[in-house]
């Protein structure tokens, strides 16, 4: 088999492995892609940006090394249309976004309806490119498993409209089977994520509940989990060995679903970077 930069599962079989397995994992890697969550951080320079390179260059950059990207900006704004179709010029053909919801949808939760009306409208020059992929809606520890958060979900499933949605859950609550089941009939796609093991938040999982799977590693700082900033809560470094455990249920997940976005969070000095490219060449070695 020949390999390009793409992410093959590889090691997982052997050379005497059936021509049938064989084709099954070649699908597999064509199936997985990797990114990181946000791309424009200023202490990425010197570690995965060149030291004076401008912050107009950094997309042109990132799109060499990677062919998707979470979008966070769009939490503390919505953007106009104009500059997501600066990101889709900046971009090469195949390239895929993937558009956090804006904190009034997730966490303020009053206007939501304008906002995402005002984000549908924004992306729509990624979605003429071909290069829009869904939309991520992180909520807060404080949203709970409760029938008006669920019926919240539905509401927020609507205002996506044709358009894939993915949601973070962050409090334990969540974490039941009927759940699961809930966002699979409603097609609603549910993200998988590795934080810490701290009493309240949800553990590793590998569940799949839309055409789409997705993890998003946080890292595992717990002692800035609760009281941190956004930057020191994250600022975590994966090693080989962490993200090695997660191996199996990425292949659990490229199983049954028809494509696996997997991105890091751990944004403090382009550890997310560094991370991304040690699970790619965990997956392809």
């Amino acid at each position: 088999m020949v390999k390009n930069n793409r992410f093959v599962i590889w090691d997982l079989i052997s050379a005497e492995t059936s021509s049938y397995l064989q084709h099954f994992f070649i699908i597999y890697y064509m199936k997985l892609r990797i990114g990181t969550s946000g791309y424009s951080y200023d202490d990425w320079k010197g570690h995965f940006y060149p030291d004076k390179m401008a912050k107009t260059k950094m997309l042109d950059y990132y799109s060499r090394h990677f062919d998707t990207l979470e979008i966070n900006t769009t939490f503390y704004g919505v953007p106009k249309p104009s500059v997501c179709e600066k990101w889709a010029e900046k971009t090469p053909d195949g390239f895929e976004f993937i558009i956090k919801t804006n904190r009034e949808t997730t966490h303020e939760r009053q206007n939501h309806v304008e906002a995402m009306r005002d984000l549908n409208e924004a992306v729509r020059p990624l979605i003429d490119a071909k290069k829009f992929s869904g939309f991520l809606a992180q909520f807060p520890y404080s949203f709970k498993n409760i029938p008006p958060n669920r019926e919240y979900l539905l509401k927020t499933k609507e205002l996506c409209g044709t358009h894939p949605i993915f949601v973070e859950l962050r409090n334990w609550t969540w974490n039941q089977a009927e759940i699961m089941l809930f966002l699979k009939e409603n097609e609603i796609g549910y993200v998988n994520v590795d934080e810490p093991r701290l009493k309240g938040l949800l553990p590793p999982q590998h569940y799949v509940t839309s055409q789409m799977g997705y993890i998003r590693f946080h890292g595992r700082n717990a002692r800035d989990w609760w009281e941190g900033t956004n930057t020191t809560r994250y600022d975590y470094l994966y090693s080989k060995g962490e993200l090695e455990e997660w191996k199996e249920r990425i292949g659990n997940i490229l199983q049954i679903s028809h494509t696996l976005y997997i991105l890091f969070n751990n944004h403090p000095h382009a550890r997310a970077v560094v991370n991304a490219f040690m699970i790619r060449e965990m997956l392809e070695t």
